[in-house]
């Protein structure tokens, strides 16, 4: 039989003992909700407000506002592929820079006095300024697809999961992510818009936007663009490719690869 003290030695022995398996696991279970949590996207939807006219036969690879109330629009095809200003009011082309025959023309992006249109299998970004002259060129590995410009750096698709973070001036890659949504990758990352530094991207061959954290790759949120009637683009190729963020509201011009119209629609 046990003394009271050695009774009480082995209590305390026990107790600790309980106090070290049950801390961790309660922990864990902590850490394992919140992580399910953070990893859980918002389900929004855009709610179509107007349209618009596109300059006829654009196969969109890129859309941007250029401050001033235009749009800079990136067409691709080979011997086809252009750099285009023009109006959302009526359509028209303001300014228009053929790209030479051996360019397949993709994603566009707009830094400071510069604008950069990307090539989809040269490996070649293309330079230009205001006035669409060609300013040079500088070179990346792999495939360009989309490209967007979020504060200090230049962010680029290249239809995988991977965002690649991109030196403004020089177009030397700094850094990548990989995208994820609830954990999973997210291949074929196309056209890109950065807004407020989040990154809202198409992801080819879906209806889907997804807007995404840059730094940690996380999908916040998974934007259904099924209000838009979609019913007369019957091309495979047909899909829906084009962000374009309306400065100073929470608006977007939204389009696809040889769409004829633009859709001025607003995520809820």
């Amino acid at each position: 039989m046990m003394s009271s003290q050695q009774w009480y030695i082995w209590c305390m022995s026990f107790l600790r003992r309980a106090a070290l398996i049950a801390v961790p696991c309660c922990t864990l279970t902590a850490c394992s909700s919140d992580a399910s949590e953070s990893s859980s996207p918002e389900h929004l939807s855009v709610e179509v407000l107007d349209t618009a006219p596109l300059p006829e036969n654009s196969f969109t690879q890129g859309l941007e506002e250029d401050g001033e109330g235009n749009l800079l629009l990136g067409t691709g095809q080979w011997g086809e592929s252009k750099l285009i200003r023009f109006s959302p009011e009526n359509g028209e082309v303001l300014q228009e820079q053929a790209l030479d025959d051996s360019f397949f023309g993709e994603g566009i992006t707009q830094y400071g006095d510069s604008i950069w249109q990307l090539t989809w299998k040269r490996g070649q970004a293309l330079r230009y300024d205001g006035d669409f002259q060609r300013t040079g060129t500088a070179t990346y590995t792999g495939e360009g697809w989309g490209l967007c410009a979020n504060q200090d750096e230049l962010i680029m698709s290249d239809g995988t999961s991977t965002l690649r973070h991109m030196d403004p001036e020089t177009f030397a890659e700094r850094s990548t992510t990989e995208v994820t949504l609830e954990g999973s990758p997210v291949e074929d990352l196309n056209e890109l818009e950065c807004v407020d530094g989040d990154v809202y991207a198409n992801v080819w061959q879906t209806n889907d936007i997804y807007r995404i954290d840059p730094s940690s790759g996380e999908v916040t949120a998974v934007i259904s663009t099924d209000a838009i009637d979609k019913s007369k683009y019957t091309d495979p190729d047909d899909v829906l490719n084009g962000i374009a963020h309306i400065k100073g509201t929470d608006e977007f011009w939204l389009t696809g690869k040889r769409w004829d119209e633009l859709y001025r629609v607003r995520v809820k």
